[in-house]
């Protein structure tokens, strides 16, 4: 059950049942009709359609509780051999893989990212801008891949190549599942199927545990896929394999999800490629860049904060403040910049009030930019002025000015584009 109980429906003394939640509702009215109701646990429900006698027939049906529970389920159907489709529920997001004679011959997913062309996308064999023309073309008639090849963005081989991968990603989203609901039906629509793949099960369990394993180690330097990789000068690339292409795609602005789309593969071998030119010490990994202003003013919030707290605890505070009001004052911006919205005396600004006044400065198409330098360059200021005042008075036991050069740094570096200490 949904923890806002919008899935909730009560059955009375009667028997009559009563959708309480919105979703609940939503689900029960989706299902008009006449149900069997079948033997059961008194504590689950199941019925079945009476009219859809045609209808494929359940073989198994559960709870998913913890990650990896649905590989010993997808085990049992490739080792039984099953013909089917395991369908598994997880809120909004739908997955179906097909099964004939225990191998994997398809599968669909509603899941963002995963439908076609943003797998498209994601392994760079469409841009954007070819993505959303291929979507405006598509009709009743033509599928989404079919439409590509037509318009000449991908030749047929190379779709179905990229519909295989697409296929295996659903099926490791699937095995990672940690929650919802999942069911195999004995048998599937074959119109389902937008390609015809034969997968062996064996092959995917090993690659699906592997993938789980070794990406919680590499979460440990790369936290996400929009993280971005930046190369450490002086150091000796790789030479060879595909570890040399993500090395030469690396510049410092591009993602790993942007890495992905230059080399033409997937999130979890970038992942693995970057973990290992960062375990030679040939790449280093800055968090994401911030998107919208909003998330620029954060960090300059959490940077400004750590600078004055460090300096009022040495009782040069407003030194520091009045160096910072004649920097502002001389650079000739941050007087509009910083208008009605601060600094407040921990260093902060006021959100709102920063983005209204950098839109009125430069208009809505550079505020982000313009924003994220003029900020980097304020902090930039505030350590230079605070370093000497926090190494005379070292011997209090703070955290000296080293230390904090290098805390405000990390949490400034995503405003730095290329490491040039400009957006």
């Amino acid at each position: 059950m949904g923890e806002d109980g919008h899935d909730v429906v009560r059955v009375d003394g009667t028997g009559t049942a009563h959708p309480v939640g919105k979703l609940a509702s939503q689900r029960m009215r989706a299902r008009q009709g006449a149900f069997r109701l079948m033997p059961s646990p008194t504590h689950v429900v199941v019925m079945r359609r009476v009219d859809l006698i045609d209808a494929p027939s359940l073989r198994l049906s559960g709870e998913i509780t913890s990650a990896s529970a649905l590989c010993d389920i997808v085990s049992m159907i490739g080792q039984s051999a099953w013909s089917g489709e395991l369908a598994i529920y997880d809120g909004p997001t739908n997955r179906s893989v097909f099964f004939e004679h225990g191998a994997v011959v398809g599968a669909l997913s509603s899941a963002e990212g995963e439908r076609l062309g943003e797998m498209l996308y994601r392994y760079g064999a469409l841009s954007l801008e070819q993505v959303q023309e291929v979507a405006k073309a598509v009709t009743g008639d033509v599928r989404f891949g079919e439409m590509a090849v037509r318009l000449g963005y991908l030749s047929r081989e190379a779709l179905f190549q990229l519909m295989g991968r697409q296929v295996e990603e659903i099926v490791y989203a699937v095995m990672r599942a940690e929650s919802g609901m999942f069911y195999f039906l004995d048998r599937f629509d074959e119109s389902r199927l937008t390609s015809r793949q034969n997968l062996p099960v064996s092959g995917l369990l090993m690659e699906a545990v592997r993938r789980m394993d070794e990406m919680r180690y590499f979460r440990e330097r790369i936290p996400s896929a929009e993280h971005v990789p930046d190369r450490v000068p002086d150091r000796a690339p790789p030479t060879k394999g595909d570890v040399a292409r993500v090395f030469e795609a690396i510049d410092g602005v591009r993602s790993v999800a942007d890495i992905c789309r230059v080399v033409g593969q997937g999130e979890f071998d970038v992942t693995r490629q970057v973990f290992q030119l960062v375990q030679a010490g040939c790449v280093t990994v800055r968090a994401p860049r911030p998107t919208g202003p909003a998330a620029i003013v954060a960090l300059f919030n959490e940077a400004m904060t750590m600078v004055m707290r460090e300096v009022d605890a040495v009782r040069r505070g407003d030194e520091v403040r009045q160096h910072l009001t004649s920097f502002a004052t001389g650079a000739g911006v941050y007087d509009a910049l910083f208008m009605r919205a601060g600094p407040r005396p921990d260093g902060t600004l006021d959100e709102a009030q920063t983005i209204e006044n950098v839109a009125m400065l430069v208009g809505p198409d550079q505020a982000e930019a313009m924003l994220a330098q003029w900020l980097y360059d304020y902090v930039s200021f505030a350590i230079f002025i605070a370093e000497p005042v926090l190494r005379e008075a070292s011997t209090r036991g703070g955290a000296g000015a080293p230390q904090l050069a290098k805390s405000v740094a990390d949490i400034i570096s995503p405003l730095v584009v290329g490491g040039a200490g400009r957006p």
